[in-house]
């Protein structure tokens, strides 16, 4: 196991909060981060049919077997067990007692705000970045095998083979943690519309075309996804809201967390596939607008965060607010260096000047020299986590 970048969040926290809750996608590495930073506390999943039965049918015998706390992993699956904790919470306040993890994001956030708030630390705990990535002895050395194999953590913490172990994470996804959020009647249909969302990756969310490809309604559509979302699995990275006298495109784009899953959904199963893959520009851009999200996530912070794109053409894939200033993003999966890579945000930089006075712009390109050129920067991908952001 690595060291994770948002533990020594968690053990602060443990020092001041009676309870921490770590939310995050399945095999994010949840679990295993909180029996590493709290050996001492007895650890029961609600996962495991008796466990869960005994917390449902008599929740306040449950909790008193851990008069110290416990580690309640997957809480989700129990969710009325946290009205019963409140009532423990408040007994006995003392820091760290209880931590509670769930691969269920909106669902536990509802129970969170009507049990435990203000009594609850919430974190997230999303795939590895890229800095936590190298951590491992062997790791992808090249663009494409970074994209290829994504940033679960289980691929490089047992040396898997990506394909294999993506291939037995969807399956389990679809059969069974679907029917755990919401009743999908149509497991093939979702399937189909999982995959569908994976084509339009780092593209504007049009909820009528997903529903007319797929063959479902558009209220299903947004149901879907609303699914994809608390799941971890997909995130909507919205426009730039400013006072702006262009016309800007106000519509979110989509993302995923994971471009190895993203490759896998469409087919894609070798580096040289991917090379040559007409979406391999819009998945590289995922890549790097995930980096950002999974930084700031490990880093406590949930917003500022955008892109921007108006009706004239003019766009950057990321918008970066900062204390004194805003930095553009651009993700070119090129691998040569050349001024016309930062082209398109200089000319976002001009329309957005007299708006946000200071603007950066930064590209994180494909290639592996990093270049200043005034105040602007060329980015390699794989020193992105070096970049001083």
């Amino acid at each position: 196991m690595i060291e994770r970048d948002v533990a020594s969040r968690l053990a602060e926290a443990a020092q001041t909060w009676p309870s921490i809750t770590l939310t995050g996608p399945r095999e994010s590495g949840k679990s295993t981060l909180c029996r590493a930073l709290f050996p001492q506390h007895p650890y029961e999943t609600l996962e495991a049919p008796d466990v869960r039965a005994f917390a449902l049918e008599d929740p306040r015998s449950f909790l008193a077997q851990f008069p110290e706390g416990a580690i309640l992993d997957e809480v989700h699956r129990a969710p009325e067990l946290l009205s019963y904790l409140q009532g423990s919470i408040d007994a006995e306040t003392t820091p760290g007692r209880w931590i509670l993890t769930s691969s269920q994001n909106l669902s536990l956030l509802e129970s969170v705000s009507q049990s435990l708030a203000g009594r609850t630390a919430v974190h997230r705990l999303l795939p590895l970045t890229r800095g936590e990535t190298i951590r491992f002895p062997r790791c992808p050395e090249t663009l494409d095998e970074s994209l290829l194999a994504g940033s679960y953590p289980r691929i490089f913490d047992s040396d898997l083979d990506p394909v294999d172990w993506l291939r037995s994470f969807v399956a389990t996804y679809i059969e069974r943690d679907v029917r755990m959020v919401s009743n999908v009647g149509d497991l093939t249909a979702f399937q189909r519309f999982v995959v569908l969302c994976a084509g339009r990756t780092a593209q504007l969310l049009n909820y009528s075309a997903l529903a007319g490809d797929c063959g479902i309604t558009q209220p299903t559509a947004k149901a879907w996804l609303g699914i994809l979302e608390a799941s971890f699995l997909v995130f909507r990275l919205p426009a730039i809201h400013m006072n702006l006298r262009k016309r800007i495109v106000k519509v979110p784009k989509l993302h995923f967390y994971d471009t190895g899953l993203v490759c896998w959904l469409l087919g894609i199963r070798t580096p040289e596939q991917l090379r040559i893959h007409p979406l391999r520009g819009s998945i590289f851009e995922t890549w790097v607008v995930s980096e950002f999200v999974k930084r700031q996530a490990n880093r406590g912070e949930t917003n500022g965060l955008a892109f921007y794109r108006d009706q004239n053409g003019a766009e950057a894939d990321l918008v970066v607010r900062r204390l004194s200033e805003i930095m553009l993003v651009e993700a070119k999966s090129a691998a040569t260096a050349s001024s016309g890579l930062i082209g398109g945000a200089k000319r976002v930089r001009k329309h957005l000047a007299q708006e946000v006075g200071r603007c950066s712009v930064a590209v994180v390109y494909g290639g592996d020299q990093l270049q200043r050129r005034g105040t602007d920067s060329l980015v390699p991908w794989s020193k992105l986590h070096e970049f001083d952001w």
